[in-house]
């Protein structure tokens, strides 16, 4: 499967298929949490919460990828990711594109 974030891919006649997303819902330990609020007041990354956010891109972007392969589509153009904050110490990834076949 191509993923590109344009909306063509080089050499590529495209047909647009559908808008497929995938999303999750994450939330850190409790005890990793307590850690980041200790470490939020010095400064400094937060790499709990960098690798629950990396892996929630992860697992969102395989659940776009199945839902356009139920579609058969070769690629998936226009991929855009959001998050937002659900409740303190967890958040929602959303990825979204354009499935598409070659012609």
């Amino acid at each position: 499967m191509i993923l590109v974030n344009t909306d063509y891919i080089n050499g590529k006649e495209l047909e647009m298929i559908s808008m497929v997303e995938g999303s999750t819902v994450r939330a850190k330990h409790i005890g990793k949490d307590l850690f980041n609020g200790l470490k939020h007041m010095v400064g400094g990354e937060l790499t709990s919460y960098s690798q629950m956010m990396n892996e929630a891109r992860e697992i969102a972007t395989e659940r776009m990828i199945a839902e356009a392969k139920k579609l058969n589509a070769d690629a998936i153009i226009n991929i855009r990711y959001t998050t937002s904050a659900i409740v303190d110490g967890a958040a929602e990834i959303l990825v979204y594109g354009t499935a598409v076949k070659f012609k």
